[in-house]
């Protein structure tokens, strides 16, 4: 049961960007941004939460789990070392996502050959 209700909420995600794609004039990295900025500000809400723990990765993977990740870090850093913590409990938080998403960006780039789309 866990695996589909990851499913059906990492699929209505899925869902909501494809319906920006198709109904919107935004570019990708808009919607990106839309998703990022609307997984901080439910996290900041505590609105995230309860949906990471009913879905699992279904929630936590996609591009506004990584939103919240952030919105939780900074919090967290905040409660812990104060004004600083805006600064730094982000990146905190999210560094082994961002370091993976480097790391295996880089891997791919050397594998195959990139090419841009014309």
């Amino acid at each position: 049961m866990e695996y589909l209700k990851a499913f059906v909420v990492g699929g209505l995600i899925c869902v909501v960007g494809q319906i920006l794609i198709d109904k919107t004039n935004l570019s990708p990295a808009r919607i990106l941004v839309i998703f990022v900025t609307s997984g901080v500000v439910l996290g900041a809400l505590g609105i995230y939460e309860p949906l990471v723990q009913f879905a699992g990765a279904g929630a936590s993977i996609p591009l506004p789990g990584f939103g919240n990740t952030l919105a939780k870090g900074v919090l967290d850093s905040v409660n812990q070392e104060g004004i600083l913590g805006i600064f730094t409990g982000g990146v905190q938080a999210a560094a082994g996502g961002i370091t993976a998403a480097v790391f295996f960006g880089y891997l791919i780039a050397i594998i195959f050959d990139p090419k841009t789309k014309r």
